[in-house]
């Protein structure tokens, strides 16, 4: 059998009104073209997997660090991520109940003594309020808010 001969022969391939004619060396080069495409892909996609899972448990890691520090400081503000996100103004009494359990327990752990109240932190001040703090400070800081305002640098 003459093999260089019977390489260069033509292969037909008919799939219904698909009619593929070739040799039979392009045919067996496209066959194991494709078949290292296809081991190529699956070592590809073994080392990307074993890549992005070590990352991944790293930034699992510091993103949950992350978020409970963040809830941490909202809920001794009196709110949560929920709420903000919600944009719950009144949130249901069950939801309420257990921020307040939480941020209880959260103010007894990092032993919190003072609190700034939710009322207090929304309100605006006024001149009134302006001037009970001004006439509240001692003379030395009272002179320094002076010299700020009548004489600017």
């Amino acid at each position: 059998m003459n093999i260089p001969a019977f390489l260069s022969g033509q292969f037909n391939f008919n799939l219904g009104k698909l009619n593929i004619s070739t040799s039979y060396f392009q045919a067996g080069a496209i066959i194991l073209l494709l078949f290292l495409l296809v081991l190529l892909l699956a070592s590809m996609r073994r080392h990307f997997m074993s890549w992005s899972f070590k990352g991944a448990l790293f930034g699992i890691f510091w993103g949950f660090l992350l978020a409970l520090i963040l809830e941490g400081f909202l809920i001794i503000g009196g709110k949560t991520a929920i709420i903000e996100l919600l944009g719950w103004k009144n949130a249901p009494k069950p939801i309420l109940t257990a921020l307040d359990a939480g941020r209880n327990k959260l103010v007894n752990v990092l032993g919190i003594t003072t609190n700034i109240p939710s009322s207090l932190a929304e309100e605006k001040p006024t001149l009134d309020d302006a001037v009970s703090l001004f006439q509240k400070l001692s003379p030395s800081d009272s002179q320094k808010i002076r010299t700020l305002i009548c004489a600017p640098k």
